[in-house]
């Protein structure tokens, strides 16, 4: 009988267990059975179950957990209205609290402060404070800023404003008292499901910079000096939804921002990453968009990939261990959060190097990297001497040679990044491992790192001749082939309009090169039956590899005049870019006179194909529609600011946008794409080369191209998707205007709803609709300065009831019923321009 209540005993402590745990990783306002308002007296206790919220509902305080299966108990505060659950103050980080003890467990104010017991009755966190107020009279509010403040009645005591975990909340100081020397402290959560103290705090310093240190020690990133309206390093500015305060007086020194719109959900947070990012909620995606982050790229966050691991911003994951090395912590590592770094896979023996023993330790060979830091330097005659100087010391982990200098690291080695081939900063760095690390070929470890086994070798000359013409083979097989493709040198000697990739050009690009008979078979020669479409540069295909894998694959059209620049530079420039709204390219092929690029495969092709078709049309609900908005916007925000290259693409539209399987949107076409330097944002050509109907005035007329031209292409194709109409496309009876003038007539009357189609109607929220048609005559107006940036495009699509700036007057909204669509490849039919001018016609892909 007792065993038999004790197996009933556990089975209900495991059913409460996945209710609790249910409970608390779903929206907690619908699953929290009694609330005290927004306050907490002496007389009453928050208890599991129990929560307090804020007078309008925005903020909800109570017990927590993280994940599915933990075990561990917070006491915090979240967004109420939010799912998936976001937290944004704990109280008890360090101390959770288990399972068992929540029966008991519980939020009271005990002699005038807010105290935290764990089931046995102990206080295991509390505000800390001495008051003379009686317990009675001291009452504990959470408000609809967040903000959880303890009074008595007429004088706050104590607020968490001033103690935040790793948000910064609009409206709240931080920053550094020069009384008590004292500074708020961010502090970053261990990883997405774990609030317990990471290893980056941000910290404000007495002369009013922020900056984020690693461990507590390692400074790596600062706000710089504020210049009376910024800080240097930091993206903010006032505008209509944010305003900005820094206060430098004799008693304390702090910033503040203030959300205008109080409807609005922003936060700024430490995240797991070691970056300080600014969230915005967008209601429509229900997911917080990343207004900035900083430092960018993550690689320059210290110690990024923790110990033993290497940054890459090529590959698909920014972070991967060092060879003989794995994830000191999967569970971290699947949540995105790499700071716990590497271990070994086997220790290593560490002793004395002799010819009679086999298993000394060796050294793996890592090119192309950026060395760690405190690294020790010494003078030698030679590389092999500084390789036997770190060989016989146990604690040296690495060497690297340069110049009879001899650079060596002892223990953990951290800020590995693996660099591109032609980055001239890289340098090669020798990583000490076992022996038995080198007893199996490591070809998997080949992917994305070039490296040489340096081996003991027995010195007869017939195994060291051997081994020498062995690696000369290997290295010249591996170059020269890629999954299994063999790619001869012949394909470059046919010199004329093929011969386009040559050595020098071969070295910058890091995908795979395809022989063309890999190609043939697998589109079956290019049959119509695979032809997905066709663009302007020549014909797309569906192409199955082996194992059925489907590649799109754009074959260059032999008689296109335009597209061997194009070609190239879409291959070595895209490759360096990762972004879920960007298309990967997936390989390339140069032979003969044949040019082809191999993409992922979308399915659902071009975003054309279902906005301006009416069949397909329906299936794109407003919903739908602005998620694509969003995506495109994204992507736009990464090639402009985010990505390691500022990058303008100059040929935005909808045939240009692919979607994938869940319709998501990825910008392809970067044939036209241009690179400028540093903080440039605009450039010019003697060669105008674009669509007609998505050329912004300043390119098409001066050739002058910019952030802010491919900013216009996004407004005209905000207005395509909220209109399902082309802008080339559409006439009115009176007069032949495009969907740019039409839109612009209707919005001055007051009629902007007419140009939805009546299958959006009831899907759409109007408020939604007339917000899209508002920004996307912001950026179509004439003037390139006054269009918005994509980031104040990102916000303003994520507000909820901003006011946002009155349009001016778009470009190019009348033309002649003379100038169709037939006569727009002629740049003299409707343009007065010395620059030569390309132009695309509109089709579908």
């Amino acid at each position: 009988m007792e065993v038999k209540n004790i197996k009933n005993l556990l089975f209900l402590q495991l059913v409460l267990f996945s209710c609790f745990s249910f409970g608390a990783n779903t929206n907690s306002s619908t699953n929290q059975k009694l609330s005290l308002g927004d306050t907490l007296s002496a007389e009453k206790s928050i208890t599991i179950g129990v929560t307090i919220i804020s007078s309008g509902g925005i903020f909800e305080m109570g017990f927590f957990t993280v994940g599915n299966l933990s075990n561990n108990y917070y006491m915090g505060i979240w967004y109420k209205q939010i799912t998936p659950q976001t937290v944004v103050w704990v109280a008890n980080r360090e101390t959770p609290l288990s399972f068992s003890e929540m029966d008991s467990a519980q939020l009271k104010i005990i002699h005038g402060n807010l105290v935290l017991l764990n089931g046995t009755g102990l206080s295991i966190w509390s505000t800390n404070i001495n008051s003379s107020a009686t317990s009675k009279s001291i009452v504990a509010i959470i408000r609809d800023d967040g903000n959880l403040i303890l009074n008595d009645g007429s004088n706050s005591l104590w607020q968490s404003f001033d103690h935040p975990s790793h948000t910064f909340f609009s409206g709240s100081k931080f920053g550094y008292n020069k009384r008590s020397k004292t500074s708020q402290v961010l502090t970053s959560w261990k990883n997405s499901e774990d609030p317990s103290p990471g290893l980056f705090s941000l910290e404000a310093e007495p002369n009013g910079e922020f900056i984020i240190r690693w461990n507590k020690t390692v400074k790596y990133w600062s706000t710089g000096p504020w210049n009376g309206h910024t800080f240097g390093s930091l993206p903010l500015r006032p505008n209509s939804q944010y305003n900005y305060t820094f206060i430098n007086n004799d008693d304390e020194v702090y910033f503040r921002y203030f959300i205008l719109n109080p409807l609005s959900r922003a936060r700024v947070i430490l995240d797991v990453s070691g970056e300080l990012k600014q969230l915005t909620w967008m209601n429509s995606s229900k997911q917080w968009n990343v207004f900035f982050t900083q430092p960018t790229p993550p690689c320059n966050v210290y110690a990024y990939c923790g110990a033993f691991g290497t940054c890459n911003l090529i590959a698909n994951r920014s972070c991967d261990c060092l060879s003989g090395f794995t994830p000191k912590s999967n569970t971290d590592w699947d949540l995105n959060s790499f700071s716990s770094g590497c271990e070994r896979k086997t220790s290593l023996k560490c002793g004395n190097v002799t010819a009679a023993n086999l298993e000394q330790d060796k050294f793996w060979r890592h090119s192309h990297m950026r060395l760690p830091v405190n690294n020790r330097t010494l003078t030698v005659d030679s590389e092999t001497e500084c390789e036997s100087i770190c060989l016989n010391i146990c604690s040296c982990t690495a060497y690297a040679f340069d110049a009879n200098q001899c650079l060596t690291w002892n223990g953990d080695l951290f800020n590995l990044q693996q660099l591109s081939e032609d980055d001239a900063t890289g340098m090669t760095i020798y990583v000490k491992l076992a022996a038995s690390e080198f007893s199996v070929p490591k070809v998997a470890d080949q992917t994305h790192k070039s490296r040489r086994l340096k081996v003991a070798l027995p010195t007869t000359i017939a195994t060291t001749l051997f081994l020498c013409i062995f690696v000369y083979l290997f290295y010249r097989t591996r170059r020269a082939r890629t999954k299994g493709n063999p790619r001869p040198h012949w394909l470059n000697t046919q010199k004329g309009s093929g011969d386009l990739i040559n050595e020098e050009d071969e070295k910058g690009i890091d995908v795979p090169f395809f022989s063309l008979e890999s190609i043939l078979a697998a589109t079956d020669n290019f049959s119509e039956e695979n032809k997905l479409g066709r663009g302007g540069f020549g014909s797309v295909y569906k192409g199955k590899f082996h194992r059925g894998r489907e590649i799109a694959i754009k074959r260059l059209s032999a008689q296109s005049g335009q597209g061997i620049n194009e070609f190239k530079n879409e291959v070595v420039l895209i490759a360096r870019l990762q972004h879920r709204n960007l298309v990967r390219l997936m390989g390339y092929c140069v032979q003969g006179n044949e040019k082809i690029l191999l993409y992922e495969y979308m399915p659902n092709k071009s975003l054309d194909t279902f906005i301006f078709d009416e069949r397909h049309q329906v299936l794109l609900d407003w919903k739908k529609r602005f998620d694509i908005i969003l995506g495109i916007a994204r992507g736009l925000l990464y090639l402009h600011h985010d990505s390691r290259l500022r990058i303008i693409h100059r040929d935005l539209k909808t045939s240009n946008i692919l979607l994938d399987k869940e319709m998501n949107p990825k910008i392809s076409d970067f044939g036209l794409a241009r690179i400028v330097q540093g903080n440039t944002t605009e450039a010019n050509t003697n060669k105008v080369v674009g669509t007609y109907g998505y050329m912004s005035p300043e390119y098409a007329l001066d050739g002058l191209f910019s952030i802010k031209s491919d900013v216009f292409s996004f407004g005209v194709m905000m207005l395509e998707i909220t209109c399902g109409k082309r802008n080339t496309g559409f006439y009115e009876r009176e007069e032949a205007l495009n969907l740019l003038g039409y839109a612009w007539r209707l919005w001055n009357e007051g009629n902007a709803m007419s140009l939805i189609d009546e299958s959006l109607l009831e899907s759409c929220n109007e408020d939604d609709v007339l917000k899209c048609i508002n920004i996307a005559l912001l950026c179509v107006q004439e003037e390139a300065r006054i269009r918005p940036s994509m980031p104040d495009v990102i916000i303003m699509l994520g507000s909820e009831s901003i006011s946002l700036p009155k349009p001016n007057k778009p470009a190019f909204t009348a033309r002649t019923r003379a100038c169709n669509r037939t006569t727009s490849s002629s740049s003299k039919s409707y343009i007065n321009s010395n620059n030569e001018l390309t132009v695309t016609l509109e089709e579908g892909r």
